[in-house]
């Protein structure tokens, strides 16, 4: 049974510029949510529980999306915006996520 998704999100976006001149394609929004996330999200639903993502340079805000950010948390904990915190910490526990 496949459990592991392997989510290529290297490349410029150069169909996408200038919008992706300063972020990533794969952060691009839909709403108020990265593409990306669409992503994993639809990979949790097949049941895959790890995802691998490929990336290139400059992407670091794929990694930073799915990561803890613990300065923002005291930050938002502190500020009493208890349903923003949720919200971060519901991403950052999505899945089990590696980049490479």
């Amino acid at each position: 049974m496949i459990k592991k998704a392997v989510i290529p999100a290297a490349g410029y976006g150069t169909r996408f510029l200038p919008a992706t001149k300063a972020q990533p394609k794969e952060m691009l929004s839909i709403i108020d949510t990265p593409v990306i996330q669409y992503v994993v999200e639809e990979a949790l639903q097949a049941g895959l529980d790890d995802i691998l993502m490929i990336t290139g340079r400059g992407k670091r805000a794929i990694i930073d999306h799915f990561d803890r950010t613990v300065e923002m948390e005291y930050f938002l904990k502190e500020k009493g915006k208890e349903d923003l915190l949720q919200h971060l910490l519901d991403i950052s526990e999505l899945a089990d996520i590696y980049t490479i």
